[in-house]
């Protein structure tokens, strides 16, 4: 593997060169960032993906939803389409993306929009909702064409961007120098218990800036939720399919870093096997059967199909869904929490920002 990457090296440095060039341009007003009238919050990373940035986006409508109009703006990513799309109650995954479906079922009544575009994006949504006071950009760190007033860089508390590397020796999108446009770090995936040591060591790693704030949060899991049942019937007993020692299940991910959910189903059932696909992944026939053999191989009656509440986006829209009409499916919904001294100071610091504009 070392040697390999020794090999990709050179491909490495002219990536991340050309990215350098780019920003440059953008720092010296070479090429032209455009601003609204309006707080815009920017949620990305400098890697590839896998830092948890749905959930993140989800803390901050919440926090954010009950004293404001607030939008959401993403790519879009998978979807079939690239021009402007505003989601409603019936969009699918297929032509919105499976994140921002995952917005729109979760919070009906945020405008949720996606463009690759996201000038033309944020123009769209002002113009048909003049009575936003926010939007969140999901995934719009390197989209330097729009200067938001608030810039959030996720890095995994497991794979610092710090340890990383530039694409394709490892997952970074541009150096690391990059992170200095970031307004607040969030070290995401952290253990609930993380030590004071163990935070030090993390802030020694980054070395932030002045004008930057340093967070860390961890995940949480909600109660697994019954997507499609077995067609013959409802689940009469959830305990039947409860996450306990006496249950074994097939895992099914299709998303960037699959190990945080992977540990933990891990430490709460009898066994797991894993299905994994790549991010957003489209399911076809073929993956169909592979799952379905793939479940088949647990020998265990007590068993289930658990999946990501991203991938249930995508999956429960397949046509070749009724190939597993014979499994229950579940899917584990998850959120995002600080620390109690990091969960007040990082709500502070967000709503200061949107009330100041």
């Amino acid at each position: 593997m070392k040697f390999i990457k020794i090999l990709l090296f050179p491909i490495a440095l002219l990536y991340g060169c050309l990215n350098w060039l780019r920003n440059k341009l953008y720092d010296s007003h070479l090429l032209f960032s455009k601003q609204f009238d309006i707080p815009l919050i920017i949620v990305g990373n400098l890697s590839v993906g896998g830092t948890g940035k749905s959930p993140h986006i989800e803390y901050l409508i919440r926090l954010l939803k009950s004293n404001l109009n607030v939008a959401t703006l993403s790519r879009g990513y998978g979807r079939e389409t690239d021009e402007f799309v505003l989601a409603n109650s019936n969009s699918s995954a297929e032509e919105i993306g499976d994140e921002p479906r995952q917005f729109k079922n979760k919070f009906p009544d945020v405008e949720v929009a996606v463009d690759k575009s996201r000038v033309n994006g944020i123009s769209k949504l002002l113009k048909d909702f003049p009575q936003l006071n926010l939007i969140l950009l999901d995934d719009a760190f390197q989209h330097r064409a729009v200067k938001a007033g608030l810039s959030i860089l996720l890095t995994d508390y497991s794979n610092l961007y710090r340890d990383d590397y530039l694409l394709p020796t490892g997952t970074l999108r541009e150096f690391k120098s990059g992170a200095k446009r970031a307004n607040i770090i969030i070290v995401t995936k952290c253990l609930n218990t993380i030590t004071s040591k163990e935070r030090e060591l993390v802030l020694y790693k980054i070395n932030c800036l002045p004008h930057q704030k340093v967070y860390f949060s961890f995940i949480t899991y909600g109660e697994i939720i019954p997507g499609r049942l077995l067609e013959n019937g409802n689940i009469k007993d959830s305990q039947e399919y409860a996450l306990n020692k006496k249950n074994s299940v097939l895992l099914l991910t299709g998303i960037a870093n699959p190990k945080s959910i992977e540990d933990y189903l891990m430490d709460k059932v009898h066994h797991v096997v894993n299905a994994r696909f790549a991010d957003h992944h489209q399911f076809t026939k073929k993956d169909m059967v592979v799952i379905l053999n793939l479940f088949n191989t647990i020998a265990s009656e007590n068993k289930f199909l658990v999946t990501t509440e991203k991938d249930w986006m995508r999956l429960q829209n397949s046509v070749y869904i009724n190939l597993l009409n014979q499994i229950p499916i579940f899917y584990l919904p998850i959120e995002v929490d600080f620390s109690d001294t990091d969960k007040q100071t990082f709500n502070n610091q967000i709503i200061q920002y949107v009330r100041g504009n």
